[in-house]
């Protein structure tokens, strides 16, 4: 088959490949990575990319190389390693390691035997290396999944997983991305991976089949049942995972098919078992994760609240990586950008658009109902500055963050579909909120702590997350900041063979509610769109 020469710019790498090939694989032949997050099935829009000689602007992922070319790819389209919350809560536990010494083959104990807690997100990966002796963590890293190449959604690799070779493609890809954080970890702690004896893993469920290469297709289909949720431990070779041979690997227990080992592993984390008070825990995502309840009885849920707050299906968003507005304020009249890495703003990821959906509602600009509202029927009155910010460009208004008018980047806008998306992830998971307050006979006035939890959670302000309805109706003072706390939980699993027991009791005692198909659910989801 007759090869052509594809030439990016302007990095300026130049590679061979066969005709058929689309420019995306082309530029993974030449080491780039594009932004993709719809999996490169043409639906996201993220990969535009521009034909050099024509000026014609097309999909990386649809357009096949036909004939030599030279591709600019602007800033928009590439692919940015996203910023990774690798650190948690920190409870104190008693450390009482969970390993049977009885690996002859193992140093002796005395030189450092060693653990791993792993964290097997949907948009990155965390690991930490434990010192079993005494549970000190010795190093950390951390990866984007590599299964993004598939999607960055979870549906997306269901779907993969069912054609041919792709559950096979999914677990390898996961299995080497995690033998690549091993590699780091012994590296940065000098040890070799022979020392770590012991792995314990959490993930959403999906995620943790793909790990240990269990089918998923059932996860994609009514009833949406999980091939298994119960714990599980496998030898290192089993797996494939480049750690002792002997050495255990033990995935917590999942609690239902989109409530995984990492939400049971938070709980844990964030004390659920010895809770008095009425605690709501919220993992916002894609796939946002509630948890309602006291130490007695709790209830959750799966809320799927769309990759909005991951930046696909925003005009200008993107995850949270270099480039991406994170966060908005008002001052002197106008808009000040809050952006990752300090440099010139090339999209915005979920935090900021919370901030800036919250700061229109405050300025008038934009209605309970999510629609902008026209310059001269404000209420309020705008300052020049942000006045000239609102245009309208082909019958819709947008609002412009960024006009970008002194460099070489693309404007960074919001638009009504922007909004329409930000109202059907908020209004997902406050009325998935709202069924489990049903269930647990209780009004938004009776939680008494809401803990945000995951790396989205981290950076949002809980003023703006308030403003736009998308935590409960209670007084800041009860948000509360956990971090990464599945990896946290991960680690006390690693090092207590009490945690573990705990984790098995923990799931025991959640409830899970779904919302899939529940009439209610759909009625308070269309109350729960307004701002």
């Amino acid at each position: 088959m007759r090869e052509y020469r594809v030439t990016f710019k302007p990095d300026g790498p130049a590679v061979m490949i066969h005709g058929g090939a689309t420019i995306l694989e082309a530029a993974g032949r030449a080491g780039l990575v594009l932004n993709t997050p719809c999996g490169g099935m043409g639906t996201c829009g993220k990969c535009m990319v521009e034909i050099e000689a024509n000026g014609q602007k097309v999909l990386a992922c649809q357009h096949r190389v036909q004939r030599n070319l030279e591709i600019i790819i602007p800033p928009q389209a590439r692919f940015f390693e996203p910023r990774i919350l690798a650190h948690g809560i920190d409870r104190g536990i008693t450390i009482g390691p969970a390993i049977r010494k009885k690996f002859p083959e193992f140093r002796d104990p005395a030189s450092g035997m060693f653990g791993m807690a792993l964290d097997i997100g949907t948009t990155t990966v965390v690991a930490k290396l434990i010192d079993l002796a005494d549970g000190s963590c010795k190093a950390t890293a951390s990866a984007v999944n590599p299964q993004r190449k598939w999607g960055d959604d979870v549906i997306s690799r269901i779907a993969h997983a069912q054609t041919e070779d792709g559950l096979e493609e999914l677990n390898l890809a996961i299995i080497e991305g995690v033998g690549a954080l091993i590699d780091k970890l012994c590296k940065e702690a000098d040890i070799t991976p022979w020392d770590i004896c012991e792995v314990v893993a959490v993930g959403n469920t999906a995620m943790n089949h793909l790990f240990l290469k269990f089918p998923v297709e059932q996860l994609g289909q009514a009833p949406y049942k999980a091939y298994s949720v119960e714990a599980h431990d496998q030898d290192g070779a089993h797996l494939n995972l480049n750690i002792n041979p002997s050495g255990n690997v033990h995935t917590v227990e999942n609690i239902a098919s989109f409530v995984g080992s990492d939400t049971v592993a938070t709980a844990l984390a964030v004390g659920m078992d010895t809770a008095d008070r009425m605690t709501l825990v919220v993992d916002i995502g894609t796939n946002s994760e509630l948890v309602l309840g006291t130490k007695d009885k709790m209830y959750a849920t799966s809320c799927a609240a769309g990759p909005a707050f991951e930046g696909a299906r925003i005009s200008c968003g993107s995850c949270a990586m270099t480039g991406a507005i994170e966060g908005l304020t008002l001052a002197d009249g106008d808009i000040h950008l809050d952006v990752i890495g300090n440099c010139t703003p090339r999209s915005i990821c979920g935090s900021g658009l919370i901030d800036a959906v919250a700061m229109l509602l405050n300025l008038g600009v934009v209605d309970r109902s999510g629609r902008f509202v026209e310059p001269e029927k404000v209420e309020t009155a705008l300052t020049r500055a942000i006045s000239e910010r609102l245009i309208k460009r082909d019958r819709q208004w947008e609002f412009v963050l960024a006009d970008n008018r002194d460099n070489d980047n693309a404007p960074v806008i919001l638009t009504q579909k922007d909004l329409r998306e930000m109202q059907l992830a908020k209004g997902a998971i406050r009325a998935g909120l709202k069924v489990l307050e049903e269930k647990a006979g209780i009004q938004d006035k009776d939680i008494e702590q809401v803990l945000l939890a995951g790396a989205f959670g981290n950076y949002i302000r809980p003023q703006s997350a308030l403003r736009i309805g998308l935590l409960p109706d209670v007084g800041a003072d009860r948000i509360h900041f956990v971090g990464n706390a599945a990896i946290v939980g991960a680690q006390m699993v690693l090092v207590s063979m009490r945690c573990r027991q705990l984790c098995g009791r923990l799931k025991k005692k959640i409830e899970y509610v779904e919302t899939a198909g529940d009439e209610n659910f759909r009625t308070v989801f269309a109350e729960a769109l307004m701002f």
